[in-house]
């Protein structure tokens, strides 16, 4: 059997371990004596699977799911070359079929092999697997399938050129690493350079879900979609009252446009010495990247918007096209302004450049979109549509009374106080 060893792209797995000490065991099977000795390590490869299976959710053959794994994470000159544009020319394929047929060995491998070795072991514990965490929040039951499918279709190859086109496949259609299989990312800032994390669970919004707004969301809709298709597009400002499906339409573009590319980094406003680092890691992908800045406003004293609007647009170095910012705040221009600003400006010989360096932030995204809240009448309509959609059986009497009761307790119209409401008539039904 080919060894790891002689693995040419396919090296250093974040999660290898396992990876070296199994196949190293596969190796040692035509010497049982060898095996012998290593009852230990050879368990402790099951025990790692099974860990694994409750950790991502696997199910059937771990073994195989876990090679699946580490190849659909893997990020090397072919895996990125393939993403989005799928095959590719040049020596690069032949590379790759010679790492593949190394891997095609190893789901190849008959577990049975073991028994006669370990007679306690039941190959079947590893090889069909039944997980019992099927609602578990802790992992991404779509990027689990996509992988556990990945590996039936794997293991069904009947010789390497197969194996390799079903990969070149999953590349192109669902990306490579942790930026192809996620939607969304948080920065770590702890460790440096700053780290990219995915998101596992996130809010599945959709656009139509937001009621109204049409106007709003077409011209995010239109800004968006420039952007996927390789066309100029902006940097988008979201402002307006709390409550007002901002953030929510953030998350429907994500949803809607995910598919085609586009994938969102959540920064914080303490987390901005860290853009250079978060842009590095991106901005030579495949992937069009939306840095997304919620609840973004500045008091007078704080200045990182002095170093984000270098980041945005200012500094020696050209923004990749494959990365726009978009941001929301209830705040027009972002910094705090006060009645007493203007005192101090008589004491301003220049008082018009102290304004413009206040405003010059908000300059910065070339498309700024108002939500405003509803008025009494709007409110309403989107209580009775959040109502049918819910299946909320209640008299449009009764309905409105109770959700202009609902909106004088707990914030006054907006959206949000309007799905707050039909939540609240939900869970009183169930």
């Amino acid at each position: 059997m080919t060894g790891m060893r002689e693995c040419i792209l396919y090296r250093d797995f974040e999660q290898g371990e396992l990876l070296k000490n199994m196949t190293d065991l596969m190796e040692d099977i035509s010497h049982p004596k060898v095996l012998y000795g290593k009852e230990g390590l050879f368990f402790q490869c099951f025990h790692d699977l099974v860990e694994m299976a409750g950790n991502y959710g696997f199910s059937g053959n771990l073994w195989h799911n876990y090679l699946t794994f580490l190849l659909v994470n893997n990020e090397n000159a072919f895996s990125t070359a393939c993403e989005i544009v799928g095959p590719v020319a040049g020596s690069i394929n032949e590379i790759a079929k010679h790492d593949f047929a190394i891997f095609k060995e190893y789901f190849d491998f008959d577990m049975k092999k073991f028994e006669s070795i370990y007679p306690s072991l039941d190959s079947r514990w590893i090889t069909d697997y039944v997980n019992i965490n099927e609602h578990s929040k802790l992992f991404n039951k779509r990027i689990r399938d996509r992988i556990c499918s990945l590996a039936v279709r794997l293991s069904q190859a009947e010789n390497v050129d197969q194996f390799m086109d079903a990969m070149v496949h999953f590349y192109q259609d669902f990306g490579v690493g942790k930026l192809g299989l996620h939607k969304a990312f948080r920065v770590d800032g702890e460790v440096s350079p700053a780290r990219i994390v995915p998101i596992t669970n996130i809010a599945h919004v959709q656009l139509d879900d937001l009621v109204g707004y049409e106007i709003a969301k077409k011209k995010l809709i239109d800004n968006t979609e420039a952007f996927v298709e390789g066309r100029r597009a902006n940097n988008c400002l979201l402002f307006g009252d709390a409550g007002t499906g901002k953030s929510s339409s953030i998350k429907g573009i994500l949803n809607q446009y995910y598919d085609q590319g586009l994938r969102i980094i959540e920064v914080y406003k303490h987390q901005f010495k860290n853009l250079n680092d978060v842009i590095a890691q991106i901005k030579n992908r495949n992937y069009k990247f939306i840095i997304y800045m919620d609840d973004l406003s500045f008091e007078e004293f704080e200045i990182e918007y002095k170093y984000l609007k270098a980041v945005i647009e200012g500094g020696l170095e050209k923004k990749p096209d494959n990365i726009l910012i978009y941001a929301t705040s209830n705040r027009r221009h972002l910094v705090r302004e006060k009645f007493s600003d203007k005192e101090e400006r008589r004491d301003d010989l220049h008082s018009s450049d102290t304004v413009q360096e206040k405003l010059s932030l908000v300059s910065r995204f070339g498309v700024t979109i108002f939500f405003c809240a509803p008025d009494k009448k709007q409110f309403q309509n989107i209580v009775k549509i959040l109502a049918q959609r819910y299946n909320v059986n209640l008299p449009e009497e009764e309905l409105l009374l109770e959700a202009n009761k609902w909106e004088l307790q707990h914030g006054g119209l907006s959206g949000r106080t309007a799905q707050q409401f039909i939540d609240y008539l939900c869970g009183k039904v169930e």
